[in-house]
Order: C-alpha cells, then sequence, then structure tokens
C-alpha cells in the first residue's frame, strides 16, 4: 500500500464551504498537517491566472479538490450551463495549476452521477462510459468524468500523483437547504419539517417514490477521502459509498420518523424519477481497509439536528 503521510504538509481544501469540503476541512483537523483554504472573495477559481498564482504563492504539498458547481435534478436541468462550464473550468484551473506548481498528491472528488443510466448494479469502476448518460444530470456527469480523465492524463503524460474519488450521494451537516438546488436529503427534511411545524398531514414526493438511492454521511466521506489520500495511488478512480440503498419512500419515512412526523406521502409523478437505482460496488475502497462506520438513523438526525441549529 503506497503511503503519503500528512504529517507536516500543506493541505489546501478547495471548496471548503461546501457540505464536503466542510467535513474534510474538519476531518484534517485531527491531522498534524496545516490546513490552507481560499474564499469566493479571495480566489476566483473561474481565473486560471489567479489559481496559478495562488497556488503558486502558497507552497502547496497536497489537494482536496471538492470545489463544484453542485444541486439536485432540477439545478441540474435548468443551468446546464452552470453545470458544465463552471465545474470543466474549475477543476481545469485546479488540476492544471497543481501540475505547474509541483502540488505532490492531489484528490480529485467526483460523483456517483458518472455512470451510465443503466449501468448493472451495483456500479462497477470499470463502468465508466460503458453506456448513456441519466439525462437530468449528464451535464455535471460529464464535467466529473472529464476531471476523472484530467487526473489520469496528468498522471500519464507527467507522472503527477492525481487520484479521484467518486462519492455517492451525501447528506450530512453543511448541506444546501435550498427547494430549488438541493439535493433529496436536504430537500425533505424541509418539507417533512415544515409540514410538522404547519401540521399538515401530507407530504409530496417528486416522482414515483420507488427509485433506489445510496446514501453516506459526510463525516464518513472525509474520513474516507484522508485514507485514500495517505494510503492510495493509482489510475483507477474508487468509489466511495456504504454499499447499501433504498427506495426514495424508504428515505422519506426514514426522515419522518427522526423528526417525528405521522403525515401521509403522495406523489407527484409528473416530476422525473431519475435513474430507477444507484448503488456503487465499494469493494475497491473496502479491500484498501476503509468502510464507512456511520449508521443511517445516526447520521440522519446530526443532519436533522445541524438544520434545526443553522438554517431554521
Amino acid at each position: 500500500m503506497t503511503e503519503f503521510p500528512l504529517t507536516g504538509k500543506r493541505i489546501w481544501v478547495a471548496g471548503h464551504r461546501g457540505m464536503a469540503g466542510a467535513a474534510i476541512a474538519r476531518r484534517l483537523a485531527s491531522e498534524q498537517c496545516e490546513v490552507l483554504t481560499a474564499t469566493r472573495a479571495e480566489l476566483d477559481l473561474l481565473s486560471q491566472a489567479q489559481v496559478a498564482a495562488w497556488m503558486g504563492d502558497s507552497k502547496i504539498d497536497a489537494v482536496f479538490l471538492a470545489a463544484a458547481t453542485v444541486g439536485g435534478i432540477l439545478a441540474n436541468s435548468t443551468r446546464p450551463v452552470d453545470f458544465l462550464y463552471q465545474n470543466l473550468v474549475i477543476e481545469t484551473n485546479v488540476i492544471h495549476a497543481a501540475w505547474q506548481t509541483g502540488v505532490k498528491k492531489l484528490l480529485f472528488l467526483g460523483s456517483s452521477c458518472i455512470y451510465p443510466r443503466m449501468a448493472e448494479q451495483p456500479m462497477r469502476e470499470e463502468a465508466l462510459l460503458t453506456g448513456p448518460l441519466e439525462p437530468t444530470n449528464e451535464w455535471y456527469a460529464i464535467a466529473k468524468i472529464a476531471g476523472i480523465k484530467l487526473c489520469q492524463a496528468y498522471r500519464r503524460q507527467y507522472g503527477c500523483d492525481f487520484i479521484s474519488a467518486m462519492p455517492t450521494n451525501l447528506y450530512g451537516p453543511g448541506d444546501r437547504y435550498d427547494a430549488a438546488a438541493g439535493h433529496v436529503v436536504a430537500a425533505l427534511i424541509m418539507k417533512i419539517h415544515t409540514a410538522k411545524a404547519s401540521d399538515s398531514r401530507t407530504v409530496e414526493l417528486w416522482g414515483s417514490g420507488r427509485p433506489k438511492r445510496e446514501f453516506l454521511f459526510t463525516e464518513d466521506l472525509a474520513d474516507a477521502c484522508v485514507f485514500v489520500m495517505k494510503n492510495y495511488s493509482g489510475e483507477q478512480f474508487l468509489n466511495v459509498g456504504t454499499g447499501v440503498d433504498m427506495t426514495i419512500l424508504e428515505l422519506a419515512n426514514s426522515i419522518a420518523s427522526v423528526i417525528g412526523w405521522k403525515g401521509t406521502f403522495t406523489f407527484n409523478t409528473s416530476k422525473p424519477d431519475g435513474t430507477p437505482r444507484k448503488v456503487m460496488d465499494v469493494g475497491r475502497l473496502g479491500a484498501l481497509g476503509w468502510s464507512a462506520t456511520t449508521g443511517f438513523e445516526a447520521g440522519l438526525k446530526q443532519a436533522y439536528d445541524w438544520y434545526l441549529a443553522n438554517v431554521l
């Protein structure tokens, strides 16, 4: 197993204000390293000149590239330029500048939406580019696939130790509670909390409630990222997840249980379901010695507590 100790390293978490980046920054606090961050006001990741100059001045040893334009089905389908252009530019600028400035190691965070819509389940890393993408998020998926390939290209051409990890659907502290741009767990927490507060007996779910999804707690993702940074070096990207999935209705029922709402769900089938099923094969990462440790109910409770404390 390749070892890349973090002790004494200067490590940049790009995207430290996002859910994944913030969790990685929290996790790195227990490592003996110096964590570097830059706000949007301090550094425009869409500017190649700014990124190259800032990275050069900062003398960075390692990068966690978690910065991205993200959102759910609605945001992906209504803002395709933002999801394709901005993500391509951010990852290109950071990865290219990492090579230019001699960064020793970079971890690029992708997404499980890179896989074909009808990929065999559980999805293995080898399924990449074997079929058409899910149309509702193809713009984001194409950008993330390009990031994977860019890391592989710099590894092949220049010998850079640039690696990639593909997390499944995330939830937890720092999620975006935005009805138009949020992910499904955050959106349902908002809906069900509002229903409880207003004594509503019904909550509408988008689609049929039957699609199956896998969910990973943010702190588990962060722990996996640090583990991979320290212990893995290879061209093949790694899936990061739990290997366990559930239907959207089962998810909604779990959230209702945590919140204490006892109403009924209705289904708006005019809204898209998205990919029928998405669960990842996490055998590669498991073989390296890492697996998720946070139980789903426990993670949901932490996510809801954070929502109550920070959003309302």
